[in-house]
């Protein structure tokens, strides 16, 4: 599975991008870049996250950090792949 290609297909139909995803790469920003990432979106997309990939999030491991850019998020759901 190429986990970046799962997480931009996620991100664009959690957020509703309509294919603005697909322009993204490793270093573009998300939160406080993209106004749809707002926090009821980080839960949705943990949530999808957990659902479609099989990974388990526990609330204490999220934080600025692992939304701040595309690179950041990828590394993040692959290590917990």
């Amino acid at each position: 599975m190429d986990v970046n290609k799962e997480v931009l297909r996620i991100l664009d139909e959690v957020l509703s991008l309509n294919g603005r995803a697909a322009t993204f790469d490793r270093q573009t920003h998300l939160l406080g870049a993209i106004p749809e990432l707002d926090s009821m979106a980080v839960v949705s997309l943990i949530t999808t996250f957990e659902d479609r990939l099989g990974v388990v999030v526990d609330d204490d491991e999220i934080d600025g950090e692992t939304f701040a850019t595309v690179g950041s998020l990828t590394d993040f759901i692959s290590a917990k792949l």
